[in-house]
């Protein structure tokens, strides 16, 4: 075993193998004195023949990372004196990874600050390239929600997940059951909207055979299913307040009853809900209870919308484009992705992932680039601003006149595609011909 160290202190080189990660002993002036044999597997050997900062050998910085724009746990903990906890994202020999970093100050006898130990683990629920995980991002958003997963993984408390619809929270309800113990039982998820009383009853509790027309078969429960592992509820806003109290039950007591059986059983399990609406407006105006919402909201996570974490889109679009594109025919140009870029996401991930299949369908070769998706997002406008002119219509008792909204799509469409009229006719369906003939 080889354990590099500058300094006169081998013991404290050799205290570093009693920790389960790995970890390197730093100066207050950021140089890297000794690492463990787990942080040589993990992230290579240091270069002894000069000294090595932990800023630079981590970052490729040549400042300290407080100066360099991101948090620095070094220079917190001496700040407070205490430990120090930040996510950041280090160079490794696999490429760039997300690494949680715990700094631990050590003190002399003095009782002055001398060394700090840096203990790193790698956190393997998300990624910073491409195809190595379904969470991937680095944008500043996206490592803040990143952090509070990793703090709140490993622990029972509840969390409520809060976001846009389709800013990916079933990702993050995974994410948080793949970083706590009880990953290796399975994670099982209900959508709440939309169910009647007999139905989420019998969807979360089971039914028994002949609890009701049409059970003619003993049913297991999602909560059951759920034992050992985590529950997810997902729009728990939209359970109706007469079956809210049925869930505090649940959730205050651990027993249920299948319905149609007076067995009481048991289950444990780890909850986490999620939601898109404003929990807390809903309790004030009686819509939602206040009991159940503080027993759900133990620890909020708000999931950032994709216009939040503009900066991950280009490694969003490729890893959504590589699942797509099953045989890696489809490459995305630096227009295209300018073009994305510059769209303004209301139906977040979900609407990203429709314009990359829609741009498949559209590009005539295996380029996708800004025209192609030009052309993806004026059917969207075509067709968001047709639904409008028909609220329109209906509320002034008005139909729209078919030859005005022909021609307003066809110079829309010629627009998006800069005046290429055979791409436009394509887009269409129609023929060139055609398209001039309507055009004229």
């Amino acid at each position: 075993m080889q354990i590099i160290a500058r300094d006169t202190h081998p013991d404290m080189a050799a205290m570093l193998e009693a920790y389960d990660c790995p970890a390197i002993l730093v100066s207050g002036t950021y140089e890297i004195l000794a690492s463990n044999q787990r942080y040589q597997d993990s992230f290579g050997e240091i270069e002894n023949a000069k000294p090595a900062y932990c800023y630079k050998v981590s970052h490729g910085y040549q400042v300290p990372c407080d100066q360099a724009g991101e948090d620095c746990p070094l220079s917190a903990a001496k700040r407070s004196g205490q430990k120090e906890r930040v996510l950041h994202i280090h160079q490794t020999p696999r490429g760039k990874e997300h690494v949680d970093v715990e700094m631990l100050p050590i003190n002399d006898a003095q009782g002055n600050l001398k060394f700090f130990v840096e203990l790193l683990k790698p956190v393997e629920i998300a990624s910073v390239e491409i195809d190595r995980n379904e969470m991937v991002g680095s944008s500043p958003a996206f490592n803040r929600m990143l952090a509070n997963i990793t703090r709140v993984g490993p622990t029972e408390a509840s969390v409520l997940l809060l976001g846009e619809s389709g800013s990916g929270k079933e990702l993050a309800a995974m994410a948080i059951h793949n970083a706590s113990k009880r990953k290796a039982k399975p994670m099982v998820s209900l959508e709440c909207a939309g169910l009647t009383e007999s139905l989420f009853e019998s969807e979360l509790f089971g039914h028994t055979k002949g609890a009701f027309t049409g059970a003619n078969y003993h049913k297991k429960g999602l909560v059951e299913s759920a034992a050992g592992g985590t529950l997810f509820l997902d729009e728990i806003a939209d359970v109706p307040l007469d079956l809210q109290v049925k869930l505090l039950r649940l959730i205050e007591s651990g027993t249920y009853r299948p319905v149609g059986s007076h067995e009481t059983r048991r289950s444990d399990f780890r909850l986490i809900c999620a939601t898109h609406r404003n929990l807390h407006e809903m309790v004030e105006q009686g819509a939602f209870r206040q009991d159940l919402y503080y027993r759900i909201n133990v620890f909020p996570l708000h999931l950032p919308s994709l216009n939040e974490r503009n900066s991950d889109i280009p490694l969003l679009a490729k890893a959504m484009l590589n699942k797509l594109d099953k045989r890696g025919k489809f490459i995305l140009t630096d227009s295209a992705m300018t073009t994305l870029k510059k769209h303004h996401y209301v139906g977040n991930i979900r609407e990203l992932r429709n314009i990359l299949a829609r741009s498949m369908v559209l590009a005539n070769t295996h380029l996708i680039d800004g025209k192609v998706v030009n052309a993806c997002l004026a059917i969207d406008d075509f067709a968001a601003s047709k639904t409008d002119t028909r609220q329109a219509g209906k509320q002034t008792g008005e139909m729209p006149n078919l030859k005005n909204n022909e021609a307003n799509y066809l110079q829309d469409l010629l627009k998006s595609c800069e005046g290429d009229k055979e791409k436009a006719a394509k887009i269409a369906g129609i023929s060139l011909r055609s398209l001039y003939r309507k055009l004229s």
